[in-house]
């Protein structure tokens, strides 16, 4: 299918992928760029396994708008199979705009096969270094609004504060529609709580001998199963699981009822827009 490229006045580039019965895939372009990855060692309430920081140098990629919702897992769902079944209707909390949850990181891969399958283009979930650098958006801070969150700007548990510089707010116990809060500065909504989102990388303890240059970080002989990357937190979570730098591990074949995804795409070698 031939690539469109759209560009709005004072927002980001990006083209829509048709699922199909008149329900899209908002793909945004993020320019490549050079950014430290992990959190500095002084950042209130980081862990160990964020650092070293490191410097990483990411090319072009399109990454989803939005987290993948229900009404478009259910059209792809409906897709012919790749390597696995999948689940029309696997979530807990219901409605066509809503994150689409219960999701592993298997079923998470084979969603980005069928659309590769269907569309001719090469559809993934991001690398780990790709999802931080899109989440930041330029930015150095603990969040992509800067140094705390708040609940008029993000999805999680309100009951807590991020250190002492946030205030308590609302606790919404459920998944929000997509876009419900603001945007980062890339165009992109939802990177800190609402659901966790898959990456593609296998997880390890800390960054030592991490690549620098983008893609994921994965280990040749892993057995099936073995654990993954998940970002950005959720809203079950309290704001320190939501920063920028946050990572978790959990087992490939695992769900959660706050686990969710989006989806990369490669920019094509020659991007002609209309």
């Amino acid at each position: 299918m031939p690539l469109t490229i759209h560009r709005r006045k004072l927002t980001a580039q990006f083209y829509p992928e048709d699922l199909g019965k008149g329900i899209n895939l908002d793909m945004v372009l993020i320019p490549s760029g050079r950014f430290e990855m992990g959190s500095p060692e002084d950042e209130p309430e980081r862990r160990d396994n964020e650092g070293p920081q490191h410097l990483v140098t990411v090319p072009d990629f399109f990454i989803g708008k939005y987290q993948v919702t229900q009404a478009q897992w259910r059209i792809v769902a409906d897709y012919p199979t790749v390597n696995i079944k999948l689940k029309e209707d696997p979530s807990n909390f219901k409605g066509n705009h809503l994150p689409v949850e219960q999701i592993s990181w298997d079923e998470a891969v084979e969603f980005c096969d069928r659309l590769t399958a269907k569309t001719g283009r090469s559809y993934r979930l991001p690398s780990e270094a790709e999802w931080e650098y899109a989440c930041r958006g330029g930015t150095k801070t603990p969040f992509a609004f800067g140094k705390t969150l708040t609940t008029e700007l993000a999805n999680y548990d309100g009951n807590y504060t991020h250190h002492a510089d946030g205030s308590e707010g609302q606790y919404l116990e459920k998944t929000t529609p997509v876009g419900t809060f603001p945007a980062n500065t890339f165009g992109l909504y939802d990177m800190h709580g609402n659901v966790y989102e898959w990456c593609e990388d296998h997880w390890h303890g800390n960054y030592d001998e991490a690549p620098d240059s983008g893609s994921a970080w994965l280990e040749n002989s892993s057995k099936p199963g073995a654990a993954r990357v998940l970002r950005g937190g959720s809203w079950f979570n309290i704001p320190r699981w939501c920063r920028s730098a946050y990572r978790y591990d959990f087992a490939a074949g695992a769900r959660g009822h706050d686990i969710g995804f989006r989806v990369v795409s490669c920019v094509p070698k020659t991007l002609h827009s209309p």
